[in-house]
This record gives C-alpha cells, sequence and structure tokens, in this order.
C-alpha cells in the first residue's frame, strides 16, 4: 500500500517555491519511493502544466540571470510560451502580483532575459532554416524574438552553414534528401560521394565544437524538454548512450512517424536525419534543473516508463536520475499508468 503524505519521510527535498505550491494544490506527492525514482508533479490540463512549467522558468530566471537555458520546439510547449509571453507582457500588472507571490515570485523583480545563453536542443538535417517547420525558424520567433533573448548569445543549429562551402546549399549536396551515414565509414565511389563524405565529416566536427561551447560555459542550467512517443529526449531515440553528447545520428520509425505531419509526410521524414545534443550533455551540470512535461493518457506508458524504470538505455529519460532537480510535470491522464498514485487516490477517505 502506498505511503500518505504524512507518513513519508522528507518527500520534498529540492523543491523550489513554485514547486512547492503545486504540490500543495495537487493531490499526490512528489515522489512515491521506491518504485518512483524522479521526481514527479501533477497537474489537472495541459493550461495548468504550461503554466507550472512557465512559473518555474521564470523563478529560475530570476535567480540565474545569466544561465543557460535549452528549451523545446514543436507543439509540446505551446502553453508555456503563452504563459510566459503574458506574464511578462503584464508584469507590472497588480492584479498578477498576488498569484506570482503566492507561487514564489517576487513581482518587484521582472526577470531579465538578455543575459541568457540559449542552447537549440536539436534539428532535423537536412533542412533549410527558412522552412517555417525548422527548429531554428520556431526558435528565432518564439524565444529569441517573443522572449528577448539576445541572438548573440544563443547557440544555433543553421543547416544551412555547417561545413557548406560558397555557392553550395544543402539541395545541391544532398538533391534526394537523404544522406548516407556509411559514407562515415567507406570512400566516396564518385565525386559527389566524396563530397559528401568530407560534409560529414564537416557537421561530426561541428558537433564536437558545439559540445565543447557547452561545456565551457558550465553546462546547461535549466533544460525543458518534451518526451516523444518512444520515450525519446531531444533526439535521443531508444537505445542512446545515457554519455551521449551532440551529435549527427538517424531516427526511428516512431520518430519519424511523430515528425511526418510537420516535414510533409513519412517518406520526408525517413529520410531525415537529426543534429541532437545527447543526454550527457543536459546532465552534464549536476546543478541542473531539467523538467520533462507530458500530457495525456497516450503519454502514460512512456512517463511511467521514464518515472520508474532503472537507468537503461531502453528509457533514455532514466539519465535524468542522478540529477537532483529532475522533475515530470505531467497532467492526470499522463499519470495514469502510475500505480501508487492511482492507488493513493483509492486509499482516500471518504468524505
Amino acid at each position: 500500500m502506498p505511503k500518505s503524505k504524512s507518513q513519508i519521510i522528507n518527500p520534498t527535498p529540492l523543491l523550489s517555491n513554485v514547486e512547492e505550491t503545486a504540490l500543495q494544490a495537487s493531490e499526490f506527492d512528489v515522489l512515491y519511493p521506491p518504485k518512483e525514482k524522479i521526481k514527479t508533479i501533477v497537474v489537472d490540463n495541459c493550461p495548468a502544466l504550461g503554466k507550472l512549467a512557465a512559473f518555474r522558468f521564470l523563478e529560475w530566471v530570476q535567480q540565474n540571470p545569466e544561465g543557460i537555458i535549452s528549451l523545446p520546439t514543436g507543439k509540446t510547449p505551446e502553453h508555456f510560451i503563452k504563459w510566459v509571453m503574458y506574464l511578462m507582457g503584464s508584469w507590472h500588472d497588480k492584479s498578477l502580483h498576488a498569484a506570482m507571490e503566492e507561487f514564489g515570485l517576487d513581482p518587484a523583480v521582472k526577470p531579465d532575459m538578455s543575459g541568457l545563453h540559449f542552447v537549440q536542443i536539436d534539428e532535423f538535417y537536412p533542412i533549410n532554416p527558412q522552412q517555417s517547420n525548422s527548429f531554428l525558424q520556431y526558435i528565432n520567433n518564439f524565444y529569441i524574438k517573443g522572449f528577448g533573448l539576445n541572438s548573440k548569445k544563443a547557440q544555433l543549429i543553421d543547416c544551412s552553414t555547417i561545413g557548406l562551402r560558397k555557392h553550395e546549399t544543402l539541395e545541391s549536396i544532398w538533391s534526394d534528401g537523404e544522406v548516407d551515414l556509411s559514407l562515415r565509414y567507406r570512400p566516396g565511389r564518385t565525386g559527389k560521394e566524396r563530397r559528401q563524405k568530407t560534409l560529414i565529416e564537416a557537421i561530426d566536427q561541428w558537433c564536437v565544437e558545439y559540445e565543447m561551447k557547452i561545456r565551457s560555459l558550465g553546462g546547461i542550467g535549466f533544460f525543458l524538454g518534451g518526451i516523444g512517443p518512444d520515450g525519446h529526449i531531444g533526439f535521443n531515440v531508444q537505445g542512446s548512450d545515457h554519455y551521449s553528447t551532440t551529435r549527427l545520428s538517424p531516427t526511428n520509425y516512431e520518430t519519424q512517424a511523430a515528425a511526418a505531419s510537420d516535414l510533409g509526410g513519412i517518406e520526408i521524414a525517413r529520410k531525415r536525419l537529426v543534429i541532437t545534443i545527447g543526454l550527457g550533455t543536459i546532465v552534464y551540470n549536476p546543478q541542473c534543473t531539467a523538467i520533462i512535461i507530458a500530457a495525456g493518457e497516450a503519454k502514460a506508458k512512456i512517463v511511467a516508463d521514464a518515472v520508474r524504470k532503472d537507468k537503461n538505455i531502453h528509457y533514455p529519460a532514466t539519465a535524468l536520475q542522478d540529477l537532483p532537480q529532475a522533475r515530470f510535470y505531467i497532467t492526470k491522464g499522463a499519470a495514469k499508468l502510475l500505480p501508487e498514485r492511482q492507488l493513493s487516490c483509492l486509499n482516500k477517505p471518504l468524505n
């Protein structure tokens, strides 16, 4: 039988003020040991999930105005972005100050985003950064412009500049959009293949340098991400080394299927590689606040595996277990297969 909140010894170590507030409003505790291994906060719905992530992010920025952040793209952070922009745009509205203070934010100190260093998590390859479905385009629109981040302090993944020579384009090198990674290990048979091989080598070197820049700054301080259909974090799919670094990598079918609608179909998605930071990149800074957000019953199985399984390459998010500030923020639907939490509901006395 799971323990009640009153029975669990020291159930909320290292929680921030925002998290303490969210936990008090939740019907669940933050952790049900020994089965659960990553602290998890459950909220009612997607808007509440975005609100919690936004308040926690702004709390962190208040405390770390020159910190290193890494934020997600796609559908996952929509409510997070809306809440951050709403709060920042209405910061001096006194009607919001009570809510800010309730969450532990200081209304007198508006977070200054201009000093933050931004690290792009991932990008498809090859993809023109001007395409509306490129992650770089998303970041420029919502984070650089929307949040007011300093573009000069942003580490971005611009596929159109990596390793290309003057007058070359992605289309001229990868005419069919497909990259043959076997060229890493074999000589090119034609002039075009030989050029493709040297470009792949240039990308691999660029990835090493990208990783070195992140580590030279001390590593990521605040990471916010979603979790993919196979449990991937960033594009670290099942089987990824927990010590993995930034790299050019293939994906798997689950990831390709999820990306198909954004890229124009499965035939295009299956050809795309990705440039992604590694699991080792995310956990390099032991003080990293790493938050995974997940909503809906469709994510319940992968959330349960990530939160309850021992560290294993089959479950990429288990790499976060070594971080004291690792968290899952999830909706009730996504918590459906966390049995200790479901039993705690059944064991509550009837009024």
